[in-house]
């Protein structure tokens, strides 16, 4: 199935990836995009085929998402089975870092938090195959080429496969914001998966349920909540705090 990757971050990104499914790129005639010369030898290089078209056609490809010159066609961004992640990290690392999403619907957030994830080091991250949203192109372009370095897998059952990492050695951190400890009240070090709740309802009661910890983030003003993808980041970086 035909996918897009939209915008030239994204775009770039693939190709600087070594992204094997990209068929095509289409650019628009008045593109003013520093990265172009780069996207243009890199994907001459890769031999894929590079079109110019009237940037019209190009908002008609991309639909609502700003393109800024560049789409190109490449297929569906594949998700790993959770057995194959889990056997990624375990040759990887000595302190495990997985970051679970538990319903964001969103795909600005969801583009945010990938981008996040990568720039902190995290090592995989899990989202549910109900009520969430996929791995679009808008997902792609928000997260700004993240998406091709951060491996993702969908389970159709969350609070299982939280049980599964804890029988693995992880211990697991939700976010909640009527938890009574603070975020910077727990330990994060060692294996850890921070459970990150959706933009609506927050974490389900069954992935509460397999959680060893609640945390939440010390709020000092008027507004009691934050952004989902403001809190995970939050969440994220207090982790890469602690370990150093």
């Amino acid at each position: 199935m035909a996918e897009l990757l939209i915008g030239p971050n994204a775009v770039l990104e693939a190709l600087k990836a070594g992204r094997r499914d990209m068929d095509r790129i289409y650019l628009s005639r008045r593109i003013r995009s520093s990265k172009l010369q780069e996207i243009l030898a890199l994907a001459r290089a890769r031999g894929i085929s590079v079109r110019w078209e009237p940037k019209a056609r190009l908002t008609a490809r991309a639909g609502t998402v700003t393109h800024q010159g560049i789409v190109a066609i490449v297929s569906e961004v594949g998700y790993l089975a959770a057995q194959e992640l889990l056997e990624q990290i375990e040759k990887k690392r000595r302190m495990p870092f997985l970051l679970v999403l538990d319903g964001v619907e969103d795909p600005q957030n969801l583009g945010s938090i990938i981008r996040t994830a990568e720039a902190a080091g995290v090592d995989g991250l899990i989202i549910p195959k109900d009520r969430a949203v996929g791995l679009t192109s808008t997902v792609a372009k928000v997260s700004c080429g993240a998406l091709e370095y951060v491996p993702i897998a969908k389970v159709t059952n969350l609070p299982f496969f939280l049980k599964r990492l804890k029988e693995a050695g992880f211990w697991i951190v939700g976010a909640d914001p009527e938890a009574k400890r603070s975020l910077y009240e727990v330990n994060l070090q060692g294996a850890l998966a921070l459970v990150v709740g959706g933009e609506n309802r927050g974490l389900r009661p069954l992935v509460k349920e397999q959680c060893d910890f609640l945390v939440s983030i010390p709020m000092r003003g008027r507004i009691s909540s934050l952004n989902t993808a403001i809190a995970a980041a939050i969440l994220i970086f207090e982790r890469v705090r602690q370990v150093g």
